[in-house]
This record gives C-alpha cells, structure tokens and sequence, in this order.
C-alpha cells in the first residue's frame, strides 16, 4: 500500500513538473522537480526502487 501511494504522487509530481514547464512557471518546476526529488528518497529510504533518471534525484 505504501509503495502503491508513492509511485501515485511521484506520477502526480511528474505531471506538475509538465505543466509548470509548460506554462513557463520556472518557480513550479523548481518546487515540483523538488517534491519528485524527496519522493525518490523517501522510496529508497524504505527499500523501494522506484525508476527515475539522475536529473530527478536532484542536488
């Protein structure tokens, strides 16, 4: 259940990054790019691999 509500947010956060990009909001992309960042490390803090590529992992 707790890998399932994850890997939804992570989808959700992508999507935002999208729609910021899209809407030239650089200050959305930067806060959701963030939210995708501490997802990835929350999954894998709790073992959970979820795929991302470097970029999403963030600094």
């Amino acid at each position: 259940m707790f890998e399932e509500e994850l890997r939804e947010q992570l989808d959700q956060a992508r999507r935002a990054v999208a729609e910021a990009r899209e809407a030239g909001d650089e200050d959305g992309v930067e806060a959701y790019q963030g939210r995708v960042a501490a997802l990835i490390r929350i999954a894998a803090h709790h073992g959970i691999a979820l795929p991302h590529t470097a970029e999403e992992e963030g600094d």
